[in-house]
């Protein structure tokens, strides 16, 4: 047995930044056949919710406590997106550079990395690769201004709800979260060759179970 000590020297770890983000639209039997690069993704803010807590009273005390089921959502916040975006996005073209609104929402997922970083590595140390599915973008605004003397690009937000997905031997999930610093190389390559495509094959997300498959094996 050792006592605790805090802060030693590499072991002041933080997180931070977002990048490569990849789009994949949701195709037949809930699989996500083919990703785009998602360019100017600016923040992915992960807001889950439930799991509260109702507090059940017996024999004047309290008996025990029921936990309301816990869901995933996001903002996701960007200058621009794919143009296949436009689908999950209640957008339609009906002609060549004619897009309508108001349209059925596409099912998405989503992949995008942040950094991690501690004090001797700097943002060198390693990274978390955040997997997002069954994503659902509620209609968002969209605030357009004079150019001016001091002037800002547009930045789109999109509120996002969650269906979750199986997983064997767990309950399902919407999300998943990879950290390079615990996973083997040469399996997290594999993965990421899956996620970001190459010259013989498109881009696609994996469901959790090849996930897992993959990194244990």
């Amino acid at each position: 047995m050792s006592k605790l000590v805090w802060d030693q020297t590499g072991e002041r770890f933080y997180e931070t930044g977002v990048k490569q983000g990849v789009l994949y639209l949701q195709g037949t039997g809930g699989t996500y056949p083919k990703g785009v690069a998602w360019n100017g993704l600016t923040a992915v803010t992960e807001s889950p919710s439930g799991a509260e807590a109702t507090p059940i009273y017996a024999d004047d005390i309290k008996y025990l406590n029921l936990v309301s089921a816990e869901e995933f959502g996001a903002t996701i916040e960007a200058y621009t997106y794919p143009d296949e975006f436009a689908q999950c996005d209640g957008s339609a073209e009906i002609a060549a550079g004619v897009m309508i609104g108001q349209q059925s929402r596409k099912i998405f997922g989503l992949s995008y990395k942040t950094t991690l970083g501690n004090d001797t590595d700097g943002n060198d140390y390693g990274y978390k690769l955040h997997i997002i599915y069954g994503a659902l973008a509620a209609p968002s605004e969209k605030g357009y201004a004079t150019i001016n003397d001091s002037p800002e690009a547009i930045t789109f937000s999109w509120e996002v709800t969650t269906t979750p997905v199986s997983v064997t031997g767990f309950k399902p999930t919407a999300s998943i979260t990879i950290d390079s610093t615990k996973v083997d190389d040469t399996k997290l390559a594999a993965l990421e060759a899956i996620l970001y495509g190459g010259t013989e094959t498109e881009a696609r997300l994996p469901l959790p179970d090849e996930i897992a498959a993959l990194v244990a094996g």
